[in-house]
């Protein structure tokens, strides 16, 4: 079975955990010991995030006395493609004996025209007073945005309309490899209409959606989105609290996620299934071998009739 996996933000660092290098380390092993047992059954493609680490690098690069300018976010996310494709490979080529590894940099195909790019939305980078966030957006040509505990910078996050090594990653997957890609949904990039020139963009998409095109277009048997729940909850939060262990698209789509939290992640699968009519589930880290063997996580399934 061909099973595109994509990791949560959690896969690296926690919540209220620093983002140093020797703690990413110790997560990342948890995440070769959740995934070894799939990759010995199954192909996998694993994609992840970087929202920690792109906002990271944003502030560094930012506050760097020597540019002249800070560096554009599509470079950045290539910066922490490397960087986290690195520690998967090194740790899963030692979880997985024998086993080629290969990281890949890619590419996903936003549209210039997508309305996004009029509605940043997407939160990058650390929290400022209101005065200083206010004072950065002038200097910098910044939109900024309240967030929990003060102002960020916001990003548009265009729709993913292709991934552009899907080929390569096809290619990869027909040598036996296990493929690392897709790291923070992709380098964003437009493409000229005429010529098919490739122009990174100051943007981030999201990584679950990246996920959900990318095993479409690799014809996947399976979408695994893990994250640091066990299941999508109806009621999250709320005395009504129930797990979802078994929906359809239109189903999950009744719940009205939170586009900060589940909301991308019940949209990706929903338009997974939608698209190709496999399977897909949301579901812890720790428990991905027995989500991807029906033990575990909400399974979202076709509709194979009128809800």
């Amino acid at each position: 079975m061909r099973i595109v996996v994509a990791l949560g933000g959690n896969a690296l660092l926690h919540r209220g955990e620093r983002p140093d290098a020797a703690v990413q380390q110790a997560n990342i092993d948890r995440v070769a010991t959740a995934l070894a047992a799939l990759a010995h059954e199954h192909e996998l493609v694993i994609t992840h995030g970087n929202g920690p680490q792109i906002g990271l690098l944003a502030v560094e690069s930012a506050a760097d006395p020597d540019l002249s300018a800070p560096y554009p976010l599509h470079l950045l996310g290539a910066q922490t493609q490397g960087m986290i494709g690195s520690l998967l490979a090194c740790t899963l080529h030692n979880a997985l004996p024998g086993h080629r590894i290969a990281t890949l940099v890619t590419h996903t195909l936003v549209g210039a025209d997508d309305p996004a790019f009029d509605r940043p939305t997407k939160f990058v980078g650390q929290v400022y007073p209101r005065d200083l966030a206010r004072s950065l957006a002038r200097e910098r040509g910044w939109h900024i945005a309240e967030d929990t505990g003060g102002w960020r910078r916001v990003v548009p996050s265009p729709d993913p309309r292709r991934i552009v090594e899907t080929e390569t990653i096809h290619d990869l997957l027909g040598g036996g490899a296990l493929v690392i890609c897709a790291g923070g949904g992709g380098i964003p990039v437009t493409a000229d209409p005429v010529t098919g020139a490739l122009t990174g963009v100051e943007a981030v998409v999201d990584k679950d959606l990246s996920a959900a095109l990318l095993a479409e277009h690799l014809k996947a048997d399976f979408l695994l989105v893990l994250t640091d729940v066990p299941y999508v909850y109806e009621g999250y939060g709320t005395p009504e609290q129930r797990p979802l262990s078994d929906v359809t698209p239109r189903q999950l789509r009744r719940g009205g996620f939170p586009e900060g939290s589940m909301g991308p992640k019940a949209e990706a699968v929903a338009r997974f299934v939608e698209n190709t009519g496999g399977l897909a589930a949301i579901g812890a880290l720790d428990a991905a071998y027995e989500i991807a063997h029906g033990r575990s996580g909400t399974l979202v399934r076709p509709d194979l009739m009128a809800d």
